[in-house]
């Protein structure tokens, strides 16, 4: 163990309580394991006591190491900073690694703490500091926003399950079963009887209305709506539970809609409250690339954090979870080669959606990113097309590590005016 010029604490956090080992430079335990209960002041300052009485003993700092444990973590970090002490977020990933390094296959809190301090006496030991408010704000907006958006993909799927069983031929008339159309026919007229009962005129001025179309095509949708209540008539199974489930799941689906859209107008109004913030103006350098929107960028800076721990793109790859996993030993070299998916599944999901946007075609043909729309279909003619996406993805990584490296907004070059651009500077100083 090389000796540094500090002390270590290792903290493994529980939700109630936690517990501490102190370790001198030699990674002796110079204080036995000791309880920290959350919701006890005493047993609070009794650690900060404790810290305080180990630095005057040895006369140099502490540098107090915590296990990374989604939530549960917060408060005493910020407990531990407001005490006046270096505090450091460790990867669970890397303390489960030191936790079976031992012969014996001996697991508890008090062993983890004293592992999780020695730990700390590694001189690339990679670590994290707790993220700013504002980053720490967006990013509790942008999760929760992902877990509505999921729970209503969610209801939409138990909805379209429902009319299978009641109403199969409706599922193929909308193309949006929770569209404005679609939900008012459900809501006013949710059987094939009452489909069949209505009166027409009146029926196909409300499809009208509702989504803001002509007659004609109002017409044409009622007439398919109403073949398609006659064939329900002979296949369906008509069970009214069913019809009051797919009345309470509408009302699911809007709940989750309002809330979905109170959380963008959250995240818009403290985006734009803080526009002269360094991390804002990362944000705005992000929705310059070509099929990063507003959320993508957002979701993504807030999941980055900080910016200048990441010192080359392959940094990004692996926190991202994108780098391929490495499966080698002697002349054996896997060839079934997967991503490794260790890093933030939100950044992941953004970056999928953004490399799915870049190659999309607009309406008049013309692509998002026609250099990327190119790379891929070269990439897709010889891989899987999800091999060829995983492809796009590195190279989103390679401009979003650029932009923000160079601290500007995207600009769109061929990858020919890449090179002659990137070989310039180093003539010149050459």
């Amino acid at each position: 163990m090389n000796n540094r010029n500090y002390l270590s604490a290792g903290i493994d956090v529980g939700s109630a309580f936690s517990w501490m080992s102190i370790v001198d430079q030699s990674g002796t335990a110079i204080q036995k394991p000791f309880k920290i209960t959350h919701n006890n002041s005493n047993s609070l300052e009794k650690a900060v006591s404790a810290l305080k009485k180990a630095e005057e003993l040895y006369s140099m700092k502490c540098r107090i190491f915590l296990e990374s444990t989604g939530i549960y973590h917060f408060p005493l970090f910020c407990f531990l900073v407001d005490s006046g002490f270096d505090v450091s977020i460790i990867n669970p990933i890397i303390t489960h690694s030191v936790k079976n390094a031992s012969i014996r296959k001996v697991k508890n809190d008090k062993i983890d703490s004293l592992g999780i301090a020695k730990l700390g006496l590694s001189h690339d030991l990679p670590v994290s500091q707790f993220p700013a408010k504002l980053v720490l704000e967006l990013r509790t907006l942008t999760r929760k926003y992902y877990d509505l958006t999921d729970e209503k993909s969610a209801h939409i799927n138990r909805l379209k399950g429902y009319l299978h069983t009641v109403f199969p031929q409706y599922i193929g008339i909308f193309n949006d079963i929770t569209g404005t159309t679609s939900t008012m026919i459900l809501r006013q007229y949710g059987t094939p009887d009452k489909i069949l009962r209505g009166h027409k005129k009146t029926m196909i001025s409300k499809i009208s209305k509702a989504s803001r179309k002509g007659i004609s095509k109002a017409t044409d949708r009622y007439e398919k709506l109403y073949q398609a209540a006659l064939a329900a008539k002979s296949f369906g199974c008509q069970i009214e539970s069913v019809y009051f489930n797919i009345s309470l799941t509408l009302d699911l689906i809007e709940r989750l809609a309002c809330a979905i859209n109170s959380i963008m107008e959250r995240i818009q109004q403290l985006v734009a409250f803080n526009k002269n913030e360094e991390f804002v103006k990362q944000i705005s350098w992000l929705n310059s690339i070509k099929g990063v929107g507003f959320l993508s960028a957002v979701t993504i800076m807030c999941e980055i954090g900080d910016f200048s721990t990441f010192r080359s793109p392959k940094q990004l790859f692996a926190f991202f979870g994108l780098d391929p996993e490495v499966n080698q030993s002697g002349n054996f070299n896997g060839t079934d080669v997967h991503m490794s998916k260790r890093g933030s599944r939100i950044a992941r999901r953004a970056i999928f959606a953004v490399a799915l946007a870049s190659i999309r075609r607009k309406r008049d043909g013309e692509a998002i990113n026609p250099y990327l729309c190119d790379y891929y279909m070269k990439k897709a003619a010889q891989k899987p097309k999800m091999v060829a996406l995983g492809a796009i993805m590195h190279k989103i990584c390679n401009i979003i590590f650029a932009v923000l490296r160079d601290e500007k907004g995207f600009e769109l070059r061929s990858p020919q005016e890449h090179c002659k651009q990137y070989k310039r500077p180093t003539q010149m100083a050459a």
